[in-house]
């Protein structure tokens, strides 16, 4: 499997933010599930411009407005699972199920049955 190119990943990563079901969370939980993409600080930085700019968020000092439209992850048909021997993209546990996220541009994860709920905003 190779490695997404830059455009790939932030790609991905709006793809994620437009899926939050939160309406508002502050700036570091939104760089919290950008870090599921990419520990980059500068790559986190041209994320949030790229997604300020298309609308999909609004800043406001510490927090971050979600502009989502009733846009949200279906977990029947989004959200995959698979057996094997994983690390949580979010939080480094490992795992025998992983929870895979599909977007248009690609597929996030593994992820833990919590931190997938977590991070497309469920919890």
């Amino acid at each position: 499997m190779t490695e997404p190119t830059r455009d790939e990943r932030v790609e991905l990563a709006l793809d994620l933010l437009v899926h939050l079901e939160a309406d508002e969370l502050s700036l570091a939980e939104v760089v919290d599930r950008i870090e599921t993409v990419t520990t980059d600080p500068t790559l986190t930085r041209d994320i949030l411009d790229a997604a300020e700019l298309r609308g999909i968020i609004e800043r406001d000092g510490g927090r971050i407005r979600h502009n989502r439209g009733g846009t949200f992850v279906r977990f029947e048909s989004q959200v995959v699972q698979r057996e094997g021997d994983f690390d949580c993209r979010r939080c480094g546990a490992s795992i025998s199920t992983g929870h895979f996220v599909r977007f248009e541009s690609g597929e996030l994860g593994p992820f833990g049955s919590s931190c997938v709920r977590k991070v497309l905003g469920r919890e």
